[in-house]
């Protein structure tokens, strides 16, 4: 059984992302209205809208919470061709202030000359890092060198993909034998140029990030893109939402001892759904990398699942209204079969002055834990009892507009 309930979202303009912070108390709203809402949530579960401000002079297209061990910092993109960092501070200057929270702008990053479609924070053991791409087909690297002053950031590297780029992430994996990696994918609708996902690795000898892959067979225009959380694995698992989803496995090749290039990967394709029968525009996975999400043009959130042969199930569909997918129309194509399950997700909705993306949120916090406090992994999204799967309760957000075009992102931490 879904429950749904709505959030009077009041932007102006369709919204085009939504964020959650590591513990999945905080949330973040952009929109073509220009601004950026932060919201959070009470004791009682109820979102409350706490900020909200003007950040760009044109669309505002992503927006993306630092981890917490930096502050409450964040980070967005716009086509007026910048990105901007900023950061919530506590007013001290008067009595009227005292104890009350505002954001600041800490910076703006204005070397793009075309719309800045994406913004990420690195993995937070990479240190204070922003990576954002642009339609001009280039990735930008930025460090902040001192946490303590966010206003000053350099920009370390500059990387051209030769084609537009609509979608970047990082590789979470802290791992030592994994270099820091990222992928970035293009919305060029040109299926002559094959390759739109490629793959960049830093390089210690050099202290540049090279390419180490393309993935020739993605041909369709990429929306989204999402690294699964590595968890101590040997290969790396991608998620990619084009004109469906799919998941790639890039498992390292071992390396000449002399060897300084690039790492190389035999790129194997694990799973592909085109249940979606329509543009995907959203992929996310949970925390334990178990469990992934995407949605789509059809007005569905799509829930999948592998089992221990790593065959990739769907294990749970979502209308955009928060009910479950019932009836003949609701029965998967034969790449994937739904499984037994019981759902039981607690869904919030987001309604904009217009309407239809959607939006996976993050899970509450592990109990105690605190907005600053660093967590452990949680256990898996997924329990089994009596062989049928049971997907632990979890939030679900939509944003509906008259465009169905999908948004969504699934939790940091889960309840333990």
């Amino acid at each position: 059984m879904f429950v749904a309930r709505s959030i009077a979202a009041d932007h102006k303009d369709l919204i085009h992302d939504v964020s959650y912070d590591f513990h999945g108390r905080r949330m973040a709203t952009c929109s073509s209205d220009q601004s950026v809402k932060v919201w959070d949530k009470s004791e009682n579960g109820e979102w409350q809208c706490t900020a909200s401000w003007k950040t760009h002079s044109g669309s505002v297209w992503r927006v993306t919470w630092a981890h917490p061990e930096f502050g409450q910092v964040l980070a967005s993109c716009s086509f007026d061709r910048t990105a901007a960092v900023w950061e919530e501070i506590v007013g001290e200057s008067n009595d009227k202030q005292r104890g009350l929270s505002h954001w600041i702008k800490r910076t703006t990053l204005v070397d793009s000359r075309t719309s800045v479609t994406d913004v990420k924070f690195a993995p937070k053991h990479m240190g204070l890092m922003l990576a954002t791409c642009s339609a001009d087909g280039v990735v930008r690297i930025y460090e902040a060198p001192d946490v303590m002053n966010l206003s000053q950031w350099s920009l370390q590297h500059e990387i051209s993909c030769k084609l537009s780029c609509s979608c970047i992430s990082w590789n979470p994996s802290s791992s030592r034998a994994h270099p820091p990696m990222f992928a970035v994918g293009s919305d060029d609708s040109n299926v002559a140029y094959g390759g739109k996902v490629q793959i960049y690795e830093y390089n210690e000898n050099t202290r540049k990030y090279s390419k180490a892959e393309t993935l020739m067979t993605v041909t369709d225009a990429v929306h989204d893109i999402a690294f699964a959380p590595n968890l101590g694995r040997s290969f790396h698992v991608l998620a990619i939402a084009t004109k469906d989803v799919r998941i790639f496995k890039l498992v390292p090749l071992r390396k000449e001892s002399t060897a300084t290039g690039p790492t190389k990967f035999e790129v194997q394709i694990v799973a592909q759904f085109d249940n979606h029968n329509s543009q995907v525009w959203r992929v996310s996975w949970n925390i334990t990398s178990t469990l992934l999400a995407s949605s789509g043009d059809d007005g569905c959130v799509r829930l999948w699942k592998a089992n221990y042969m790593e065959n990739w199930k769907c294990t749970g569909i979502l209308k955009g209204d928060g009910s479950p997918l019932t009836g003949s129309s609701g029965q998967p194509t034969a790449m994937s079969t739904v499984v037994g399950s019981s759902v039981q997700n607690s869904q919030n909705i987001l309604n904009g002055m217009s309407a239809g993306r959607y939006f996976f949120p993050p899970l509450d916090p592990p109990r105690g834990g605190t907005r600053h406090g660093h967590l452990l992994p949680p256990s898996s999204l997924l329990e089994h009892c009596d062989s049928e799967p049971v997907i632990q309760p979890q939030q679900l957000a939509l944003v509906h507009r008259r465009s169905s075009r999908a948004l969504l992102s699934l939790p940091e931490t889960e309840e333990q």
